[in-house]
């Protein structure tokens, strides 16, 4: 069981800087930086459509650390075994009628597509060293982190005029030109904005927010891994996009935002059963995640539980996106008094729940979730963390 908190964030910060001192001569990095995961409460496949999504900002995340160079060359490393090799790419710092592109390995397209659609510049040459504790695949966001980490990190060789929302919007941008991933807005936006002791009521159309605070010490946010990572995701995504695209544009919307259940039942003669089915959970889940974040903000925990069991429903029975691993895992952690709700979070596929229960469940919950699952899962308490972060350096 781990419990991830601010010193996890230096151990990760004092590694990447001995990892830097070894493969950049020796010298102590002049710039410092990290920025978080999120687990998402409730709102799932809600962003792409214009609706709203309830995420925290974890306490684990991206660091980032380095220094500027002269010579225009930019080199980066990634501590992360998991993406195969190489682990290491070089590359000149764009310049006018010098675009970057994407390309192999595929991890540095992440941060390529920070570093070419990054409005303030021109950027000089860095070395610089990537370590993360998230897990890769795990829908904790580790490519929004990695992406908010390399922006905050450019924004220290050459300020911006830090804008929080353009922040993410470029960083968005980078996933969808250079990851080939057309990701919402969610993942990139509560890795800059999170706050410390709250969730954030995030409206994807207007982008406007509202902090929701979650400090109860009587309750505990466990998030499970299930450790298991299926192909399927990069593929499935898109389609769940198009086919909602579809929904909306037959129904006479602009998104699904728009449509009511009302208008969903009035049109279901024009939609075919799976996208009527992927519309349903989503019109259904915007209004969930309202409702979450009304009782999240009053107090009502048990209602919070239920909205986030129907939203797991929903998205294994309408939008088809869990799997057995993690239907597996939240049936056993409902099992047990105590426990309010759980839910599959993230894209689907695979990768992590998230479990609202009380305090002094805990260890029970634990336990029976051990054995109880088929699989070997990862276990971690969090609580809402502060967004992207500069780190000061020892002189």
């Amino acid at each position: 069981m781990e419990r991830p908190n601010d010193s996890d964030l230096a151990s990760l910060l004092a590694a990447a800087r001995s990892v830097y001192k070894k493969t950049f001569g020796g010298a102590d990095p002049k710039i410092a930086v990290s920025a978080p995961g999120r687990v998402n409460l409730i709102g799932e496949h809600t962003d792409y459509n214009q609706g709203f999504v309830l995420p925290m900002a974890l306490q684990m995340g991206t660091v980032m650390v380095g220094s500027p160079r002269e010579d225009g060359l930019i080199s980066i490393v990634t501590t992360a075994e998991e993406v195969g090799e190489p682990q290491s790419v070089q590359f000149q710092a764009p310049r006018e009628g010098g675009d970057l592109k994407p390309g192999e390995p595929r991890w540095a397209n992440y941060v390529k597509g920070v570093i070419q659609h990054y409005k303030a510049g021109p950027l000089p040459g860095f070395d610089a060293i990537i370590a993360s504790n998230l897990p890769l695949g795990g829908g904790l966001s580790s490519s929004a982190s990695l992406e908010v980490a390399t922006y905050t990190f450019l924004q220290q060789l050459c300020p911006d005029d830090g804008d929080p929302v353009a922040k993410a919007l470029v960083c968005q941008k980078a996933e969808h030109t250079f990851a080939m991933m057309p990701c919402g807005i969610m993942d990139q936006f509560i890795s800059v904005m999170g706050k410390e002791g709250h969730a954030l009521l995030l409206d994807c159309r207007s982008l406007e927010t509202r902090l929701v605070p979650l400090v109860d010490p009587d309750l505990v946010i466990l998030i499970t891994n299930s450790n298991v990572r299926h192909t399927l995701t990069g593929s499935e995504y898109p389609t769940r996009r198009r086919q909602c695209e579809e929904a909306a544009k037959a129904l006479g919307k602009a998104s699904l935002r728009e449509a009511s259940q009302a208008d969903l039942e009035g049109s279901q003669a024009l939609l075919s059963e799976e996208v009527y089915r992927r519309a349903r959970h989503v019109i259904g889940e915007i209004e969930r995640t309202v409702g979450a974040a009304e009782a999240l903000q009053s107090g009502d925990y048990k209602r919070f539980g239920q909205l986030m069991v129907e939203s797991h429903n929903s998205l294994r029975d309408d939008y088809d996106v869990s799997c057995l691993e993690l239907d597996e895992l939240v049936s056993a952690a409902l099992e047990i008094p105590g426990v309010y709700g759980s839910r599959m979070t993230g894209g689907g596929f695979g990768g992590c729940t998230v479990t609202l229960l009380e305090s002094g469940a805990a260890e029970k919950v634990l336990q029976h979730i051990q054995e109880k699952y088929s699989g070997t899962a990862t276990f971690f308490f969090t609580k809402p963390s502060d967004g992207a972060r500069v780190h000061p350096l020892p002189c």
